[in-house]
């Protein structure tokens, strides 16, 4: 929707400073069915009819979140799925940068042209084989996936450099949130959505050059934000907070979505955030960025563990 919004091909009422999932849907919607067919002949408009279809079913999906599976042989590779069609009914590019360095022919050969999927699955089989030779493949992938825990490599930052072509909007996918991307003369910058810098008018940008998460924040303009040194801190870690809050939220909320809207599943979305916020208040340690568990699972879990006895969080 970012991205529909900064292309001018949905437009908001003039001082709007609230709007609903609801809306949101409703607008995307409308978005989709206006688009028309660019081929004549019926076959081409039975197919993109039924894409048109297959993506309004999708659409429910968006409050929540969508699944996407990536492979790690290009920077615009992903499995197709029904969620893709949403992407390419409205022209809109997606990218990821987890790839495996040509560089490292054992990486190659362990991941080869497998989806991220795919790659699990023969992980697991290459362990319980009897075979030294696929054992020994399945750790060098297992090694890889560890390695790139952040999803994001060096070649793949590269790759997508030259990948994406100047000036131009898409979406960026990693560590399962979607990005706002842009290039702009030669630099790649992703739209800063993070509610802690909601009263940061200077920040608009932040730049993805590097795989740490070292970036920094600019203007409309792509002109470096005065938001530095202690105040560029805090904001971070406001940034941060209110990020995993969200994320429980939207995990809860599935949760609700799938067990019903009865007072047990409300309770679950009430929880979540109380748990989180509670530990936020007592000024924990943040915990060391690693590989997120399942939504479901993690909601589970932060649900049983006895709030007194808790000495971590849970990403």
């Amino acid at each position: 929707m970012n991205i529909l919004f900064l292309q001018w091909k949905v437009k908001l009422p003039p001082q709007k400073e609230v709007i609903t999932s609801d809306e949101l849907m409703a607008h995307l919607g409308d978005c989709i069915l206006s688009i028309k067919p660019q081929e004549q002949s019926e076959g081409l408009q039975l197919n993109f009819q039924q894409n048109v279809n297959d993506t309004m079913m999708v659409l429910p999906k968006l409050s929540t979140g969508l699944d996407v599976n990536v492979r790690f042989t290009g920077v615009s590779d992903f499995e197709y799925t029904p969620e893709c069609i949403v992407f390419d009914l409205l022209n809109v590019p997606l990218y990821h940068g987890w790839l495996v360095d040509p560089q490292s022919p054992d990486v190659v050969q362990a991941v080869g042209k497998l989806s991220y999927n795919q790659l699990v699955e023969k992980i697991i089989t290459c362990k319980h084989s009897s075979d030294s030779n696929l054992v020994t493949e399945g750790l060098i992938a297992e090694q890889f996936l560890e390695s790139t825990a952040s999803q994001l490599t060096y070649h793949g930052l590269c790759e997508l450099t030259a990948a994406v072509k100047e000036e131009e909007l898409s979406v960026f996918f990693r560590n399962n949130h979607f990005s706002t991307m842009i290039k702009h003369k030669g630099h790649l910058y992703l739209l800063v959505t993070d509610q802690g810098f909601l009263q940061e008018e200077g920040v608009v940008w932040e730049s993805l050059h590097t795989v740490d998460g070292d970036s920094c924040f600019c203007d409309t303009q792509f002109r470096l934000s005065p938001v530095l040194g202690k105040s560029a801190a805090a904001v971070a870690s406001s940034r941060h907070t209110h990020s995993q809050v969200d994320q429980d939220y939207m995990v809860a909320l599935s949760l609700q979505q799938e067990q019903g809207q009865g007072p047990s599943a409300l309770s679950d979305l009430e929880l979540a955030r109380q748990l989180q916020q509670e530990e936020y208040q007592q000024q924990r340690p943040a915990p060391a960025q690693g590989c997120a568990l399942p939504g479901a699972r993690a909601a589970a879990e932060r649900r049983q563990r006895p709030k007194a006895d808790s000495d971590c969080v849970l990403l």
